[in-house]
């Protein structure tokens, strides 16, 4: 969808604010605790992400740095109007009152950009933009509709600035952009191939990541959820679910045990829910909500402070989280900007061992809280880890991935295991009648008594052909002696073997291409 670039046809002037900032200094009151987050007498920076006029004040949404670099969205009223993205120092008065300073507004100060400078933006550069305004200002040739666009640059040197588009389609406010350019005022809107924006995926994906904290630091602290106070038969109810829907390490001995592991994973979800799915699905990532309900009511002022990016409407109870899920994964999935210019971390396989915090006695329900929210978190990285990777390689391979983390009982241990499944539909060629299919699966698992172990396997028409790594020597020694067995066992299930092998040590880390990645030529 071709547009252009322009100022020829101004948006209507924009009605003059009730009121503007007569001061540099104002007073905000938070719609919710921030606890210890911002103890009196700390100082944070916070950027003016949206504005509502409420007719009685101003609602801000504002993204909130703190001095260790971590982030979160709160909300606030002000008694004023604010930029959209000025900086503003905040500090405490008390737990729902901040003192806020105007820093600058100085992204409010340039006016719109009429046209695109080739030499700073070649042709066939990408930028990606979010929607501020859209207007119907004229009626073209053959009655066909114009509409004046402004929309907010997210990338490239120009980020932050507002570029002026006339459009032939209307725009939804909030709604982000992929365009290419094709001239100084003429660009090629691009199709989003999923629901979220790349450049806002990898933001959020670099959010999460910081916020995430491995399961095994959750189930651990579950054995003794209750001994130091009065648990509800209600959090109970939720502690036991939890724990009984994980699956034992014999049930994943076959295609149906793990084919219902991988569906109970809690990667899936928001689609069941978006499909119509009546009730909350009994999955892991639906009883860690079922959990967070019943934990939140004893946590009281604490849980906002806990549970930064998750709304509290969310997570009223466990009755009502099936109908709000959908709008708690939109908010936490796709604010904008929550990071704000953070580089995203590279996506990694496995996820590192991450404990987030430590109960701090037996029973401590406030820190059991907070495991739950990084153990959600944790899972929301898998996912927008599944999502980052799918994409349309330059010769036409489609990459799907699905990224998952399975908790097995072992024993009276529980036990995470990381799964990556990634396929790869290849163009076909004049000469071939169908596309070509590779499947590639990664697994990650530190189980007693063999250590870390990771196992890479990639299945192209029938053939099969796997790498396994083993931290320690016993453990590799053991898996090698092992080998000719597993190649029987495949050979019986209809499968020509390739290479079967495993190293001490682990896979190699880094940058790799996507032809090593990829298509493996086992006969040459």
């Amino acid at each position: 969808m071709p547009s252009e670039i322009g100022a020829s046809r101004p948006l209507p002037p924009t009605p003059p604010a009730r009121s503007a900032p007569s001061s540099a200094e104002l007073t905000l009151k938070l719609a919710q605790s921030l606890g210890d987050l911002l103890p009196p007498g700390e100082k944070a920076q916070a950027e003016v992400v949206a504005v509502r006029d409420t007719q009685v004040s101003f609602q801000l949404l504002l993204r909130l740095t703190l001095a260790s670099g971590q982030q979160t969205l709160i909300s606030a009223e002000s008694p004023q109007s604010l930029p959209q993205g000025a900086t503003l120092q905040l500090s405490a008065l008390s737990q729902t009152n901040l003192a806020a300073v105007l820093l600058n507004q100085a992204s409010t100060a340039q006016a719109p950009l009429e046209s695109l400078d080739l030499n700073l933006l070649p042709v066939g550069t990408l930028l990606q933009g979010k929607v501020e305004a859209s207007q119907l200002v004229a009626q073209g040739k053959a009655d066909q509709a114009i509409y004046k666009v402004l929309v907010s640059l997210l990338n490239t040197p120009l980020a932050g600035r507002q570029l002026s588009l006339e459009s032939s389609q209307p725009l939804p406010l909030g709604s982000l952009l992929s365009a290419r350019v094709q001239g100084a005022q003429a660009l090629q809107f691009l199709p989003l191939t999923s629901r979220l924006d790349q450049l806002d995926l990898s933001r959020q994906l670099a959010s999460q990541q910081s916020r995430q904290g491995s399961l095994e630091g959750l189930f651990s602290a579950l054995q003794g959820a209750g001994r130091g106070q009065a648990v509800s038969p209600e959090l109970q109810q939720a502690v036991d679910k939890l724990l009984a829907a994980l699956p034992d390490v014999r049930q994943l001995g076959n295609a149906k045990g793990v084919a219902q592991a991988m569906q109970q994973s809690g990667v899936f979800l928001e689609a069941q829910l978006l499909r119509g799915t009546a009730g909350l699905p009994q999955d892991l990532k639906a009883n860690l909500l079922r959990l967070i309900a019943q934990l939140l009511p004893a946590q009281n002022g604490t849980a906002a402070s806990v549970l930064g990016n998750l709304p509290g409407n969310a997570l009223a109870g466990a009755s009502n989280l099936a109908q709000a899920l959908p709008a708690f994964v939109r908010n936490a999935l796709g604010v904008l900007g929550q990071t704000g210019g953070r580089t995203p971390p590279p996506i990694s396989f496995p996820l590192p061992s991450r404990l987030a915090h430590q109960l701090k006695e037996d029973g401590d329900l406030e820190s059991l809280l907070k495991l739950a929210a990084a153990a959600v978190a944790r899972l929301q990285t898998h996912q927008l880890s599944s999502l980052s990777q799918n994409e349309v390689l330059p010769d036409g391979t489609q990459l799907n991935t699905w990224q998952m983390e399975i908790p097995m009982r072992q024993q009276q241990q529980l036990v995470p295991l990381q799964v990556r499944i990634q396929q790869e539909e290849r163009q076909a060629s004049e000469r071939e009648q169908a596309r070509e299919t590779l499947w590639r699966v990664e697994l990650a698992f530190d189980l007693d008594p063999l250590g870390p172990v990771q196992a890479q396997a990639t299945l192209n028409q029938g053939s099969i052909a796997s790498q396994l790594w083993a931290e320690r020597s016993s453990t590799a020694s053991l898996i090698e002696r092992e080998l000719s067995h597993l190649r029987q066992r495949l050979n019986d299930a209809g499968l020509t073997v390739g290479e079967l092998s495993c190293t001490q040590g682990k896979p190699p880390q880094g940058a790799r291409t996507a032809v090593e990645q990829r298509w493996v030529d086992e006969k040459a």
